[in-house]
């Protein structure tokens, strides 16, 4: 690929040189580029690899399964084989592109719960409460409840990131929220407001028809200023001297270069390639490094551990009633609807098709939901491959806090040689009996009044397939992951000795060195990642800048009355 970014937006040539250089241009590399070049103090660098991020495939949000299958915008990284998932393999699409994930992911919104952010703090990451990151989501948003409800104080208005609800058309959206009242649980306005538990609708970073990736959001109306450029080139590592981040090892037009930072260099440039980049550099476990022959610069054990993501299974159900998506999925339907998105940005084009949702506890005594639910009018798989039935439709669930954890390490010490991935999935007892459960809420939810228009036979797992061992079987086979991986770079203090970075995003053990993306993420977050990774950009700009954080915001988020005793 021969595009620039800066070509496109009629810029000169970067220099390989600025007081900030940013590695990866996604959704915490693009809010930093963003808020770094604000007041026009300090040059700023984002290193790229990926191009353009022009194009139907990536703007137009129905078609979010093309992108995350093209070689041109996504890593294609895979996992090693997983020990309690048969040995399978599974896909770990990382974006390649601008705006990096942000540009394939499925565009779904998610803050995460209160709780997340409250725990992250209990665990070491001082200043990263709920109270102190709420203020940032509200910074970051410009929310529209698109007439579908919406909790209005808690959210703000005037930010980059567009969060809008889709029309909710289908008359499956509405009764997925219908069944979940009928079955006795809660029902929101707004999971990202006050209340997140319950059946609602759900929100997408989605405006005016097109996906609103961070590279819209942010970096694009920030390379009009005169400080700020994009480099294309490949980061093979960091180049550190006296224990200082001084650039970055890049290659480009078959050249090896050094962009030199004058203040900081920041890695944003994911969970997978984050720790990989600081353990080329000489940053991680001593005794890995060593044996790839690397001169180790500061032994932080932590890197590259900690791995987590969030696995799902589809629950599938035939539909009675021609009016799923797959009656769209032909070639003329698929014609008739890229046509009418390229010409007026609208119709099925223009939404992510994920419309309604449920955030669940599993059991009782669960503080705060655990369980998470994408409801799709249409029986089919990332992959784009539809049910073989014909029409249906399906909830995706899993679980949102698995105990289970994984590492990315070193393959070699070739930068082009993709790292090793083991999620090590399932690997708790508390990982199956969530799942289990999470099946068995949808079937009963599916069997409301709500669906009996539309409800046919049970597609996946199957009705036969009832008893524990034969769901085990089940999630064995077909469980997928929901391309969430984070925690590879932990944030905690700096007496710990597994934490990588301190709350403040700087490597412990080496100075001018910051990592800001969802790496850094102690624990998981309740739901889709990328809000809270934009949400990282955000507050670690003002620490880079050395700001004062923005006021604490101590608005109590709702908790079930009876979550000791009952599960709705």
């Amino acid at each position: 690929m021969s595009w620039c970014p800066l070509r496109a937006y009629g810029q000169k040539a970067p220099k390989l040189e600025a007081d900030f250089v940013i590695i990866g241009s996604g959704s915490a590399g693009s809010a930093l580029a963003y808020r770094l070049s604000e007041d026009g103090k300090y040059s700023v660098l984002v290193l790229e690899y990926g191009g353009t991020d022009w194009g139907p495939f990536i703007q137009m949000p129905a078609a979010l399964s093309y992108p995350m299958n093209m070689k041109t915008y996504n890593w294609g990284y895979q996992t090693e084989p997983e020990p309690h998932l048969g040995g399978r393999q599974l896909a770990c699409p990382r974006g390649k592109v601008l705006g990096g994930s942000s540009s394939i992911n499925g565009m779904v919104y998610v803050r995460g719960h209160a709780r997340d952010y409250d725990h992250w703090a209990e665990s070491g990451a001082d200043g990263w409460s709920y109270a102190d990151v709420l203020p940032y989501f509200k910074r970051m948003e410009n929310w529209s409840g698109g007439g579908h409800g919406g909790d209005p104080a808690w959210r703000g208005t005037d930010g980059p990131v567009h969060v809008t609800r889709g029309p909710f058309d289908n008359p499956l959206f509405d009764a997925f929220v219908q069944a979940g009242g009928q079955a006795g649980y809660e029902l929101t306005d707004d999971y990202n407001g006050h209340k997140q538990e319950g059946f609602g609708p759900f929100e997408a970073t989605i405006h005016k028809g097109r996906r609103w990736s961070s590279a819209n959001a942010y970096l694009k109306p920030a390379l009009k200023r005169k400080n700020l450029d994009v480099l294309r080139c490949f980061a093979r590592k960091i180049v550190i001297q006296n224990g200082r981040a001084v650039g970055v090892e890049v290659e480009r037009n078959g050249r090896t270069e050094i962009v030199h930072a004058h203040k900081e260099v920041i890695v944003a440039a994911s969970s997978i390639n984050s720790p990989q980049l600081l353990m080329l550099s000489g940053i991680g476990p001593a005794a890995q490094l060593k044996a790839h022959g690397i001169e180790v610069i500061a032994d932080r054990p932590g890197v590259g551990a900690n791995l987590q993501d969030h696995l799902e299974i589809y629950v599938q159900q035939a539909c009675t009633q021609p009016i799923t998506l797959f009656k769209h999925w032909n070639l003329w339907g698929k014609g008739k609807t890229g046509l009418e998105w390229l010409l007026f940005k609208t119709g099925l084009g223009a939404s992510n098709q994920f419309e309604s949702c449920a955030f669940l506890r599993s059991a009782p005594g669960v503080h705060y939901p655990d369980l998470q639910f994408h409801f799709l009018p249409m029986a089919i798989r990332y992959d784009g491959k539809a049910a073989a039935e014909g029409h249906g439709f399906q909830a995706h669930v899993g679980p949102m806090r698995s105990p289970s954890r994984g590492s990315v390490t070193l393959r070699s010490a070739n930068p082009k040689d993709a790292p090793k991935i083991q999620f090590n999935y399932m690997a708790h007892e508390q990982d199956w009996a969530d799942f289990r459960r999470g099946i068995r809420i949808t079937r009963e939810v599916f069997a409301q009044a709500a669906f009996d228009p539309y409800r046919g036979h049970e597609i996946q797992p199957g009705a036969a397939c009832q008893s524990d061992d034969a769901l085990d079987d089940v999630i064995r086979e077909h469980a997928e992951s929901a391309y969430h991986p984070c925690g590879t770079c932990k944030m905690g203090r700096r007496s710990d000795p597994m934490a990588v970075v301190d709350p403040h995003g700087a490597v412990i053990g080496v100075e001018n060195l910051r990592v800001a993306d969802s790496s850094i993420f102690p624990r998981i977050t309740n739901g889709n990642l990328n809000g809270p990774s934009i949400m990282v950009g955000e507050k670690m700009a003002d620490h880079i800048l050395g700001m004062d954080p923005l006021p604490k915001d101590n608005a109590e988020p709702w908790t079930h009355p009876n979550w000791r005793s009952s599960d709705r």
